[in-house]
């Protein structure tokens, strides 16, 4: 199950920045996940300030 990015994202890049799938990108408005890359490890979760990542 992948990760998904709500929108109580900020951008502040956190996620991006310490994805080891580079699964992760910014969007229009709010970063992004690409569930085809997502590895589940959950990585982007912890760094997250805004708890803004949730499971898909």
């Amino acid at each position: 199950m992948a990760y998904k990015i709500t929108e109580d994202c900020i951008q502040c890049g956190m996620c991006e920045d310490e994805c080891p799938e580079e699964a992760i990108s910014e969007g229009d408005d709010i970063f992004v996940i690409d569930p085809e890359k997502c590895n589940d490890c959950g990585t982007c979760v912890d760094e997250c300030p805004e708890e803004a990542i949730v499971e898909a």
